[in-house]
């Protein structure tokens, strides 16, 4: 997980950037926190609470600069697929680009109001074993990604029409979509206007053993899944 951390001139409170639901990865985040170290520093005190997390950049903010008002937030979506058809999943992808009724695409929405957001790009990309879907937006409602995900599933398996998916991104219908799991998700980046204008240069020891270790784990348990895998029978 890498951080950006933004030093704030006043307030003791602890202000992130981006929640995500469990289950979900991050690349990048960033908070904003007091402190009277020094960029370097705060950074290297940072490096040590956890090999789990990385601190990797730092900038000092006026008061007046919320962290919570990033420019851009890109989410990764990594849909596991034998057979894709690309086509399908980009041809409802592109309806997403604009300014859209939230209310089917979001969790805890009342019926009331639309709930307006601006989306930059739904794109999708063919990956290794699967797709991956990417999300651009300012900001996003809870659970937003996911459902975008499965609005796509649904159109992929032919019971979501695109001009019912576009009535719903109008605001003039309600689409009922479940919640795409949340362990494929990862928050990839949030962006600011702002430089960074502290780096670090770890990593630390610590976040080298744990990295090596989190690699040796993945590759221990592919090796036990496919020692699990039934035999084909004989010929």
């Amino acid at each position: 997980m890498r951080r950006g951390i933004a030093e704030s001139e006043a307030g003791a409170h602890l202000e992130v950037a981006s929640r995500t639901d469990r289950g979900v990865s991050a690349r990048a985040n960033a908070l904003a926190l007091r402190s009277d170290l020094s960029g370097p520093n705060l950074l290297r005190s940072l490096n040590g609470l956890s090999p789990e997390l990385f601190f990797t950049a730092a900038a000092r903010l006026a008061d007046e600069v919320r962290v919570r008002s990033a420019a851009r937030r890109v989410y990764r979506y990594y849909e596991a697929a034998t057979a894709p058809d690309l086509a399908r999943w980009r041809e409802a992808a592109r309806r997403f680009a604009g300014t859209l009724d939230a209310r089917s695409f979001g969790r805890g929405l009342g019926a009331g109001a639309p709930v307006w957001r601006d989306v930059e790009s739904v794109t999708v990309d063919l990956v290794d074993g699967g797709l991956q879907v990417e999300v651009r937006a300012p900001s996003f409602v809870w659970g937003m990604v996911r459902k975008i995900v499965a609005a796509l599933r649904e159109h992929d398996a032919g019971r979501l029409p695109l001009d019912r998916l576009e009535l719903a991104l109008r605001g003039r219908e309600r689409l009922t979509l479940p919640l795409a799991e949340p362990e494929p998700l990862v928050l990839y980046e949030v962006e600011y206007p702002f430089p960074w204008t502290v780096r670090w240069r770890g990593p630390t020891r610590h976040q080298v053993r744990y990295l090596d270790s989190t690699r040796s784990g993945l590759w221990q348990r592919g090796r036990v899944l496919r020692d699990l895998e039934p035999e084909p029978p004989p010929a």
